[in-house]
């Protein structure tokens, strides 16, 4: 029902970029934190909401800017690349963000001889060293949503749905085991398993000749496919992959935070310059 009177629905940097187009002069991020920090990164001159501020992360709390620091003190001449589900602390520590989508195309650009930390998910950090062939020191931070879902949820579903299309987003704990069943399929492009971002879920199901699909991330992201694709079968690969954080968020929460405007999300505007430098060094590489 929040999905369902909201301006925009897309993940958290499309979602903060949308809203520097918009001339509302104050926006109501539905989600977890850091994604209201992104969108006042992102939009300095509004005033930015989020109807519960409990809604934390899980993966963003794994890590904290000390620890970015700490690492530049044994590498000066390292670069650190921060996935965007993170703090806006963290990002301001970082050489450059990512998203899941263009992760790899952040780690190819880099210098090829300095150190490269990549913070602060496991199994999507993991992903993109094995993609690249780039040697990375990978934080160990997860998503307790995507890291329960695991390679036995994958060999039922595929028992289950043979014929499905599976939808894998990086960060899941299943990812080694999708890999290997792509590989099996064939050239992973051509088969019938997909790492894909949120935001390339949507789109490869919008062109996909395929009638079903397994979906490996948070159940969420299944009321938008199957809304945005009725003809289409949408599956969860497993229906307890659901975030409690951002189930915190319910209409009569946003009703509150629109009707008093409370519940702001700042960022200090130094904090703030120096992760957007972070976001537009990703951006510039495209």
């Amino acid at each position: 029902e929040v999905q369902d009177v909201a301006d925009v629905v897309a993940d958290s940097l499309k979602m903060a970029r949308r809203a520097t187009e918009l001339d509302a002069p104050v926006l109501v991020i539905c989600g977890v934190h850091f994604m209201a920090e992104t969108a006042s990164i992102a939009n300095p001159d509004k005033k930015v909401l989020i109807p519960d501020p409990g809604a934390g992360c899980s993966l963003a709390d794994t890590i904290r800017p000390e620890d970015v620091r700490a690492w530049r003190a044994t590498h000066p001449d390292g670069l650190v690349v921060a996935y965007v589900n993170c703090s806006a602390a963290v990002k301001a520590e970082a050489d450059y963000c990512c998203t899941s989508g263009n992760a790899v195309a952040v780690v190819q650009a880099l210098p090829p001889d300095v150190p490269v930390l990549f913070v602060p998910d496991f199994f999507l950090g993991s992903h993109v060293r094995r993609i690249t062939g780039r040697a990375l020191d990978v934080w160990m931070g997860e998503c307790h949503v995507h890291a329960a879902l695991g390679p036995a949820d994958v060999a039922a579903k595929r028992r289950e749905h043979p014929d499905a299309e599976f939808l894998v987003h990086p960060e899941c704990g299943c990812v080694t085991s999708a890999m290997y069943y792509a590989a099996a399929d064939g050239d992973v492009a051509a088969g019938r398993t997909r790492i894909v971002s949120t935001e390339q879920m949507m789109q490869r199901a919008r062109t996909s000749p395929a009638r079903r699909f397994v979906v490996a991330t948070e159940t969420g992201v299944l009321y938008r496919l199957r809304r945005e694709n009725p003809a289409k079968e949408f599956h969860a690969l497993a229906d307890s992959a659901e975030c409690r954080f951002m189930k915190l968020i319910t209409l009569e929460k946003l009703r509150d935070s629109l009707r008093d405007l409370k519940h702001e999300v700042t960022v200090p505007a130094g904090v703030a310059g120096r992760a957007r430098r972070a976001i537009d060094r990703m951006l510039a590489i495209g």
